[in-house]
């Protein structure tokens, strides 16, 4: 076994599947199994494997200058060329970008960046953060703080508290419902009980709250009609500002540009990652609005330095990797193509697995989804302990697909952006092959309801 501290992984089961190599949805590993990545690695390869335009751009840009940073007054045409491109298209008013490396980066910088802004402006106890129940938004100090799955909280001593860090509820209506709530009773209830707490928190101490407009690792929780509205209404009330990771959702995932856009959000802040270069070369962005940025100008002026930055913040090759990556999506109309086939995969997807003995849900927009393996369909009963999603990520591996167990007991849905409606179909079969296997050990294991 190599030397390696595997991310995300039980360190009791690792080296589990070596991969060796990638074309279009596909992959390799190092035994010649082929499989269908289903994940898009993790939510990230949106134009799959072997793109040579991205590798003939990246190459290039390493060949005429491999590296320069952006400290005291440098730059590179590159980065501003990727800044002025998204601001043409970010749904943020009067645009600035952080470049970073990765999702968790971008929003341990918007934690720091919110601090700075309300020091800025004489409000230094307005730096509270709301975050919600199985959210993920990265694992850093801060930004693991923020997310709220037990496995990346356990151990790690987590500073939530001297962060001012604050927990709202899940808007999982299959899973928190209670009795009999409608949807729109759900969310009034959800809405009502985030308001209270905001109100003895006290608002003028909360800066902002971290949503995903569809979670990722969480299980692709897709919130219910009228939340979003009534969310958004709630926090402009009270002064704090809407905070949107789209890590995940970002460029095409969901069938439009952002997951804001598919959802209905008007984001103060956005995070980027994953998508922006098709994670042929890391890079993140922490966007913030102008009056934001115009705030921060004279403080780092006084001090002689914005004390944030990394190595590699705007690497060329990343920002060269980024724009190539948007201008394919932009002339290949690849955010349209992926919500004609996503429309298809959400609607096979119901149609194939709805009534399964062990799906409880079936959830999603655009290419990406989730479905809840429960032990008891009629009760929506969930598994204690046992590891059913596992059972399944295993099966779907046997099966020639790779997917990804995640909350527990959900799988998840993640194709490249490329994917025709042809694969979708060869995808599902291979899942639904993989789900019969699963019904069936679960069922002699006696850990379903039969």
């Amino acid at each position: 076994m190599a030397p390696v501290i595997y991310p995300t992984t039980n360190l009791t089961t690792t080296e589990q599947l070596c991969l060796d190599r990638g074309e279009g949805i596909y992959v390799w590993d190092t035994e010649g199994n082929k499989y269908i990545e289903g994940l898009a690695g993790l939510w990230c390869t949106s134009l799959g494997y072997g793109n040579q335009e991205l590798v003939d751009a990246i190459a290039g840009q390493l060949g005429k200058l491999s590296y320069a940073h952006m400290f005291g007054g440098k730059t590179h045409e590159p980065a501003m060329q990727l800044a002025n491109k998204l601001r043409e298209i970010v749904p943020v008013e009067d645009a600035y970008f952080f470049f970073g490396n990765s999702g968790s980066d971008a929003n341990d910088s918007h934690y720091k960046m919110l601090r700075y802004y309300f020091n800025a402006i004489g409000k230094p106890e307005k730096r509270k953060i709301i975050t919600r129940d199985r959210g993920y938004h990265g694992v850093t100090v801060a930004a693991g703080s923020l997310t709220s799955l037990p496995a990346n909280l356990a151990h790690f001593d987590a500073p939530v508290e001297a962060l001012s860090i604050l927990r709202s509820h899940s808007p999982h209506y299959y899973t928190a419902r209670q009795g009999n709530e409608t949807e729109a009773q759900f969310v009034d209830r959800i809405i009502d009980e985030l308001e209270d707490q905001i109100l003895a928190e006290g608002p003028d101490t909360i800066a902002a709250m971290i949503v995903e407009p569809i979670t990722g690792a969480s299980g692709v929780i897709v919130p219910p009609d009228g939340y979003y509205e009534k969310l958004q209404a709630l926090l402009r009330k009270h002064d704090i500002l809407v905070w949107a990771d789209e890590v995940i959702t970002g460029f095409g995932r969901t069938g439009n540009d952002f997951g804001c856009t598919t959802m209905g959000i008007k984001p103060d802040l956005m995070s980027f990652a994953k998508q922006i270069s098709s994670a042929y070369f890391p890079i993140s962005v922490a966007v913030i609005p102008g009056w934001m940025y115009e705030a921060m100008i004279e403080p780092s002026n006084q001090v002689g330095v914005f004390g944030h930055g990394y190595t590699y913040s705007g690497h060329p090759a990343a920002c060269v990797a980024a724009l190539k990556t948007l201008e394919i999506y932009e002339r290949d109309n690849l955010f349209a193509h992926a919500a004609e086939v996503g429309t298809h995969m959400q609607a096979e997807l119901r149609k194939r697995f709805e009534n399964h003995p062990l799906v409880g849900e079936v959830r999603g927009k655009g290419l990406i989804a989730a479905l809840e393996l429960v032990a008891n369909k009629t009760t929506g009963q969930g598994f204690d302990g046992a590891p059913a999603g596992g059972f399944a990520m295993k099966a779907c591996e046997r099966n020639g697909l790779i997917i990804r167990a995640v909350a527990g007991n959900s799988v998840a849905l993640c194709p490249p952006l490329i994917i025709t409606r042809e694969e979708v179909d060869e995808m599902l079969d291979r899942l639904a092959r993989a789900l019969d296997e699963t019904w069936n050990r679960l069922k002699a294991e006696g850990l379903v309801a039969s």
